[in-house]
């Protein structure tokens, strides 16, 4: 599995926000994306998985598995995208929830299964019929991937998945968000601000960080992360 991007320009108005961007997103490996705000790394994410408002105009050929997918609907591109705020129904328990992710070529009697194996695989045993206001914010922010990847998506967007984390809470899910995505093999493109979400990305999946500055994408070496960590990313 991999993703590309190829020629990628967004605009809103007469102000462009990218313009021509290229990127290769191995799979099995996360690749970090920082920027200030208003650079539009976001919007990047949007374009990329089909959810752009259609106040901003982009172009550029997405590609997954080498099939180009900027053309099909978020829903058939087949892939997933995990937020800052886990973005769980209120109104549904944990287990349904989860089921919104599953095919619904998936029948009946195999749904509840393959719900409960992915809250076994969460850690999160047992609260299948819990309402998701219970929940920690750890627990939703998993029940949230967990849902995600039962979608099975062929790529994964993370747009600041941590931010609103404690420190403890997201060193955890951080590590369990990467181990996950490795142990499928799919290709994460991950915006954030932390230099120490790009620094676990690298030492765990070897995936690159790159910085999105005056509408271009550059690579950052050891060098430049140090210098980014010592004045920050806002």
């Amino acid at each position: 599995m991999s993703m590309k991007l190829e020629q990628i320009s967004l605009s809103v108005g007469s102000q462009t926000l990218i313009e021509n961007v290229e990127l290769f997103i191995e799979a099995g490996k996360v690749t970090s994306l920082m920027g200030a705000s208003g650079s539009g790394k976001s919007t990047l994410l949007s374009y990329i998985s089909g959810t752009l408002n259609h106040k901003i105009a982009g172009s550029g050929r997405i590609l997954v598995n080498g099939q180009e997918v900027q053309d099909l609907p978020a829903e058939r591109r087949k892939i997933g995208l995990l937020f800052q705020d886990a973005l769980l129904f209120p109104h549904l328990n944990v287990g349904e929830n989860l089921g919104f992710g599953l095919s619904s070529a998936v029948e009946k009697p195999h749904r509840r299964k393959k719900i409960q194996e992915a809250l076994e695989r969460a850690q999160l045993t047992g609260i299948y019929d819990k309402n998701p206001v219970t929940l920690s914010g750890g627990e939703r922010s998993r029940v949230a991937l967990m849902r995600t990847l039962l979608a099975e998506p062929d790529a994964l967007l993370l747009d600041e998945p941590f931010s609103r984390l404690d420190e403890q809470i997201k060193q955890s899910f951080r590590e369990f968000v990467f181990e996950t995505a490795m142990e499928k093999n799919i290709p994460v493109l991950m915006v954030t601000h932390d230099i120490q979400d790009t620094q676990v990305a690298q030492s765990m999946s070897g995936g690159p960080v790159f910085m999105l500055e005056q509408q271009q994408i550059k690579p950052l070496g050891n060098d430049d992360m140090t210098q980014t960590n010592t004045r920050r990313v806002q």
